[in-house]
């Protein structure tokens, strides 16, 4: 299963993909969730980001950065799941930053999932797709020019 969301942001490019730390990562956990982030050692190939789930479900998700990579257009860089949640079998998330305008650059989310099997996959698209669309207001008030 996939989804892909655009969100317009200020600041150009270069900027805004080098702010994806591990404070954008904690202003984007989702209101109604308590996590602890337990490792976040960066965006690039390599790296570690490991979140304990406390509320509203106990679980732990592990993922390795597998890829980065930077042209005149953009800057990405992708985390597959190693440990999931429960319900989750499969995990990948493309996280791009294009360059839009001198002083705007578009975040894609562009993820594949697979749930334990075709029904959960299914269940499971409509609450991803809207903690996802949450961060669309987010990333635009953090990146937001003061």
């Amino acid at each position: 299963m996939k989804i892909y969301l655009k969100t317009i942001v200020d600041g150009d490019y270069k900027t805004v993909a080098a702010r994806f730390d591990l404070q954008l990562f904690e202003y984007l956990v989702p209101p109604f969730t308590k996590v602890k982030i337990e490792t976040f050692t960066g965006s690039k190939k390599g790296d570690k980001v490991h979140v304990r789930f406390l509320f509203p479900l106990k679980a732990d998700w592990k993922s390795d950065i597998v890829e980065d990579g930077a042209n005149e257009q953009e800057i990405y860089f992708v985390d597959e799941g190693i440990v999931l949640p429960p319900g989750l079998k499969y995990w990948r998330h493309k996280h791009v930053v294009q360059n839009h305008s001198d002083d705007t650059s578009v975040i894609i989310d562009d993820i594949d999932f697979k749930g334990l099997n075709s029904v959960l996959t299914v269940l499971l698209y409509l609450p991803l797709w809207i903690t996802f669309r949450m961060r669309k207001p987010l990333y635009k008030r953090f990146f937001k020019k003061k």
